[in-house]
């Protein structure tokens, strides 16, 4: 077999031979060699690679507006950025996610790319930069950082997007069994205690709700990603880049990318600051943190079947146990836990990431970028999964519902109005001590007539508050 074809690049540091055909360069080639921590490329996010491609079109055309950046070499690059939007040549992005030096090696992989892929557009070999260079031509009134944050930023904004509306699909789902389950009757619990009556739907309503809540916190987190440093350059100084080059990159990102992009009030403070990545790590914490506790009651709630509480029913999605036969475990719901326990640790990495930043710049923001994307990855597929895999499928167990509430102490609260607190205490320690029902001991006390204590006790007349 012949050798693979080679082409010579260099750098300051010397010279490699690397693969003919690649369009990324020497840079990439020695970041793939320094790093592979992860062993997830770059390309694993798309978004973010769609978003280096937005970023450098929204530069070339900025750079040739402002005269910097000859219109024919211009053009080519654009038309390669445009390629790269389109989902195009992921395949070249092959650094990995997580690496030293605040994402020049991402940032250089973009560059390399578009450079030589716009040479093939204006009939050149790839690698003869002095027609099209990466630093000179694409990477032209730019930094790593600014080029790389922004291009975050930007992929984050999309994102949060996706996953919102993942959030919405769930909270659809659940609210749709909050009305399917209105009037079964059964007992609510504090400290997996009786607590008193209320109906399943109101307990699948309040999840319903509470991920609303979330969809709102995900929006607000989502917009501080709008701030932007394109134009900050290396320390947010704007050295090397040309009078007006801020204002008109931010307008020309804008309609590239149709998102609203703004400049950061402070280019030096921007360039430093990930306040924006902590704010965003905490709302998704703290949506993984609701979805968690709801996974769990749906493991309470339908466990058993004999000997649980078993309330409700999940979908049967697989056998549970190689040893113990018909056993069906809430294998979705316990799936998605652990998407949830990861999102929030990688809160930690993300907190500590932005808090080791010295000076002008923080280097850590691709541990970041790493926990950020992949949090939100796993938590919109472990969303779309507990909806149509488990909260579609679930039923009521309705007469054991009501059956437990019928039997439960805690029906006794409702007669604290007519008899108080002492009285009622009293009825709840002899049922305990004999199992005899609250319904049956009451009327045997003849503290109220027999058919005020039955409406009383009715599990209907105690889902709202008295005379309601």
């Amino acid at each position: 077999m012949p050798d693979e074809k080679k082409r010579k690049e260099h750098d300051f540091l010397g010279e490699l031979e690397i693969p003919a055909d690649t369009y990324y360069g020497i840079q990439t080639c020695r970041a793939k060699e320094n790093f592979n921590a992860s062993g997830l490329p770059i390309s694993t996010f798309p978004e973010f690679i769609r978003s280096l491609g937005m970023i450098k079109k929204a530069a070339a055309l900025a750079n040739a507006k402002l005269g910097v950046l000859p219109r024919d070499i211009a053009e080519p690059i654009c038309q390669a950025c445009d390629e790269i939007i389109a989902g195009e040549l992921l395949d070249q992005f092959p650094v990995d996610a997580i690496q030293g030096g605040a994402g020049t090696s991402t940032n250089m992989n973009a560059n390399e790319v578009i450079a030589n892929r716009a040479l093939e557009i204006m009939g050149h070999a790839k690698g003869e930069y002095k027609y099209c260079h990466p630093n000179n031509h694409v990477n032209c009134s730019q930094s790593t950082n600014d080029a790389y944050p922004s291009a975050l930023r930007l992929a984050l904004y999309n994102k949060i997007g996706k996953l919102i509306e993942e959030v919405e699909y769930l909270r659809a789902g659940l609210a749709a069994k909050g009305a399917e389950f209105a009037n079964v009757v059964k007992m609510g619990r504090t400290q997996l205690q009786d607590a008193v009556p209320m109906t399943l739907g109101m307990e699948f309503t309040a999840y319903a709700n509470t991920l609303g809540e979330e969809v709102a916190r995900l929006e607000e987190a989502r917009k501080l990603a709008l701030e932007i440093n394109m134009g900050a350059t290396a320390i947010g100084t704007g050295i090397c880049s040309p009078q007006g080059y801020t204002e008109t990159v931010i307008q020309e990102l804008r309609d590239v990318s149709g998102v609203p992009v703004e400049t950061s009030p402070n280019l030096v403070e921007a360039t430093w600051d990930t306040g924006c990545y902590v704010q965003i790590s905490g709302a998704l914490k703290r949506t993984a943190t609701k979805v968690s506790k709801i996974c769990n009651d749906l493991r309470l709630l339908s466990s058993g079947p004999r000997t649980g509480l078993n309330e409700i029913n999940l979908p049967k999605m697989q056998p549970g146990s190689s040893i113990m036969p018909g056993k069906v475990n809430p294998v979705i719901p316990e799936m998605v836990n652990q998407i949830c326990f990861d999102i929030m640790g990688k809160d930690v990495t993300i907190a500590i990431a932005s808090e080791a930043g010295q000076l002008e710049l923080n280097v850590m923001e691709p541990i970041m970028a790493f926990s950020l994307f992949n949090g939100i990855n796993r938590l919109g597929k472990g969303l779309r999964a507990l909806q149509d895999k488990c909260v579609a499928g679930i039923t009521a167990n309705e007469e054991r519902c009501r059956r437990m509430v019928e039997r439960s102490i805690g029906i006794v609260t409702a007669l604290l109005p007519y008899i108080g607190y002492e009285q009622a205490a009293s009825i709840a320690r002899e049922a305990l001590d004999t199992g005899r029902s609250v319904l049956e001991i009451a009327v045997e006390q003849n503290l109220l007539d027999k058919e005020q204590i039955e409406k009383i006790l009715s599990p209907e007349n105690m889902l709202s508050p008295a005379g309601k």
